[in-house]
């Protein structure tokens, strides 16, 4: 895939603020329907957030360390690595979505939840609001950041953010479905 980074820029900061809207709005919501799950062994809203959460944690602490360490070396076109294009298309949500396992240390079932998830998630979206805004003036091909399972792994940043935020809008769907199961 090749883009105007500064589409991709623009895209990926309108998904974001859709997720703060979206999220901001569950706020208003009863906790006993955060935390209805659609059945036994699937997660209710609190816990998919909870799962970006800690993703969250990583990622963006690796995006701004990358980003602190790059010089201003702007490059209009972003081009998509293999791996990195492979990986952002799986987590973007589709109507027959795929399950993936998640690793059980980012597995958030049966912990006692509550709407502090939400104002984490967040805060996390406007630290990565922040981050998109300095990825303004860098070049997105050749910032490299590690990815959550292993570090010998390293992805361009304009797929680490395509990964995360497209992850984010998987499991905020995942969390509407919750909402209006039963």
């Amino acid at each position: 895939m090749i883009i105007f980074s500064d589409e991709l820029l623009q895209d990926l900061t309108t998904r974001t603020q859709r997720h703060i809207e979206q999220v901001g709005q569950w706020k208003e919501l009863p906790l006993s329907t955060l935390i209805k799950r659609p059945s036994p062994e699937a997660w209710n809203v609190l816990e998919c957030l909870e799962h970006l959460n800690m993703f969250g944690e990583f990622y963006l602490a690796e995006i701004e360390r990358s980003l602190k360490k790059a010089e201003n070396d702007f490059n209009p076109k972003f081009h998509s690595g293999i791996l990195g294009n492979y990986f952002a298309n799986s987590m973007l949500p589709k109507t027959k979505t795929k399950k993936i396992k998640t690793f059980k240390d980012k597995n958030p079932i049966n912990q006692s939840l509550d709407t502090k998830v939400l104002d984490r998630f967040i805060r996390q979206q406007e630290k990565m609001l922040a981050l998109l805004d300095k990825a303004k003036t860098k070049n997105l091909n050749k910032i490299r950041t590690s990815i959550s399972i292993t570090k010998w792994i390293k992805l361009k940043l304009g797929d680490t953010f395509r990964i995360v935020i497209y992850h984010n809008e998987r499991h905020i769907e995942q969390a509407k479905k919750a909402i209006h199961s039963n």
